[in-house]
């Protein structure tokens, strides 16, 4: 009993069946799949058009299918190109066509008999409404190109310091980038700051020791007109009362007994079309207190042995961990003074009331930790970050450090738990409060109220997405990627989303 034997399609065995069988089926593929495409014969006149590209007719102001075919590329497709690879018979295959149908992603294709003349083209409409199909990409692109415009600019301040270094030039270590945090607090001191940053009035950080307020005086300065200009730092506290005024208003040769022949120029000298920092203020002996408000007032100073007087250019930016307004009340601070620096105060929050920065803040320290001692950053379980933004820091984000450095130097692993860090605060004398349990609804909801719903939409879903990335990246111990695919999203999305809201620093 014979079987019939169906016949199974194959490849042609010969060159030009192969070649034959591939153009048809790349023709019958952008056909079918592309938005659009049509047929220009050797003179530009349009010959044929798929049933894709029909559908923008009526947006190129062509009434009928018949009112299309026979016109020439330039009568009925305005600002294309197709002209040009007709005459050179070069491909264009990837390009942008505006007109009023919309814009598209095209590409042009010449057809060439065997002889190589070109006798005709094809236009292919490859993407419409690009900036929506594309979107994804454009998206990927643009966070690649901002992340290699901040990579140039950090190299590019890295060598600057590096010269500023081997000059002995003084200059901004950090910026508002270095100040880390995406909570209320955090985000609302940083815009302070850069407020300030634009003015050229005196700057008074209020905050508790080891809030970063040193950092912020650096970032203000890196992002003010005197960028350029020296960043020169004193700290009152560091220096006795005898030699803060040599150490202001310098030394001129043989003022004293002991001092050096040639002069020594001073902190507002040297800080001379800068910015001078004055941190710990509220340290300051009234006895300098008084020669200071003259310098700040007048624009110049008379250094120590010396009847010359020197006029400066300075803004000065202030600091302390002192309550200025009770040592006023007390007398232990000028009064007139105080309103010469409290121009524009700025509280720096503590710690405990922006913990939810504390992720952040790990990671970050974690990162330089790893850096320093050449390591791998430490991971921490969710239950130890829950156990840190719980702790009241007296010592702010410098008590933070100390505790995590300690951590990672007694662990074996690169995990850190809430019980090795329990170990760490009990025996730095700390009595470890219980861990934090972030609740997703507002003081105001939790209250029963509407008072927090009465803000603008789009403020309200802002903090909302805020939140739930903030808590989802405390989950993940800070892991992007982790958290990326726990919010389904991509990364690319996640850092574009991170930026948009001002979560990365």
């Amino acid at each position: 009993m014979s079987h019939a034997v169906s016949e199974t399609p194959s490849l042609p065995l010969d060159a030009d069946g192969i070649l034959a069988l591939a153009a048809r089926s790349m023709f019958e593929l952008f056909s079918s799949n592309s938005q659009g495409m049509f047929l220009a014969d050797k003179s530009g006149r349009i010959v044929w058009v798929n049933e894709g590209y029909q559908r923008f007719l009526p947006d190129l102001g062509v009434a009928s299918l018949e009112d299309f075919l026979g016109h020439t590329v330039e009568e009925v497709i305005p600002n294309t190109q197709m002209r040009r690879v007709l005459e050179t018979g070069e491909p264009v295959l990837i390009d942008l066509l505006t007109n009023r149908a919309g814009t598209f992603v095209v590409s042009r294709l010449p057809l060439k008999e065997e002889g190589g003349a070109v006798i005709g083209a094809i236009g292919i409409v490859l993407f419409d409404q690009p900036e929506t199909t594309l979107a994804p990409l454009i998206s990927k692109f643009a966070l690649l190109q901002r992340d290699l415009d901040e990579a140039r600019r950090e190299l590019a301040a890295q060598r600057t310091r590096m010269r500023a270094a081997g000059q002995g030039e003084r200059r901004a270590k950090y910026s508002f980038a270095s100040f880390v945090g995406s909570s209320p607090a955090a985000v609302e001191v940083k815009r302070q700051a850069r407020r300030a940053a634009q003015s050229a009035s005196p700057v008074l950080l209020l905050g508790e020791t080891g809030t970063g307020k040193e950092l912020l005086a650096h970032a203000i300065h890196a992002a003010s007109a005197r960028a350029h200009g020296p960043f020169v730092s004193v700290n009152i506290a560091a220096v006795p009362d005898t030699l803060l005024e040599a150490e202001f208003f310098g030394v001129a040769p043989g003022a004293y007994t002991g001092a050096e022949r040639k002069p020594r120029d001073g902190k507002f000298k040297l800080a001379d079309g800068g910015t001078l920092f004055l941190d710990e203020i509220g340290d300051m002996p009234p006895s300098v207190q008084a020669k200071l408000l003259r310098a700040l007032q007048e624009g110049e100073i008379e250094p120590l042995g010396s009847n010359q007087i020197v006029r400066f250019d300075v803004r000065v930016v202030a600091a302390t961990s002192r309550d200025l307004a009770q040592m006023v009340r007390d007398g232990r601070f000028r009064e007139d003074l105080f309103y010469r620096l409290h121009v524009l105060p700025i509280r720096v929050p503590p710690l405990r009331e922006r913990s939810r920065d504390i992720p952040a803040l790990v990671e970050v320290l974690g990162e330089d930790l790893a850096l320093r001692n050449e390591m791998p950053p430490p991971e921490l379980s969710p239950d130890a970050l829950a156990l840190l933004a719980g702790q009241a820091w007296r010592g702010n984000i410098r008590e933070l450090r100390n505790v995590l450095e300690q951590a990672v130097m007694r662990s074996d692993e690169l995990l850190i738990t809430a019980g090795l860090l329990r170990e760490v605060l009990l025996s730095s004398g700390v009595q470890p409060a219980a861990p934090a349990i972030e609740s997703p609804v507002s003081d105001a909801a939790a209250q029963g109220t509407d008072d927090g719903l009465l803000r603008p939409l789009a403020e309200q879903v802002a903090e909302l997405e805020r939140r739930a990335i903030g808590a989802t990246l405390a989950a993940n111990a800070g892991n992007k990627l982790a958290t990326a695919r726990q919010l389904g999203i991509s990364r690319a999305k996640l850092y574009d989303r991170m930026m948009a809201l001002e979560l990365l620093g």
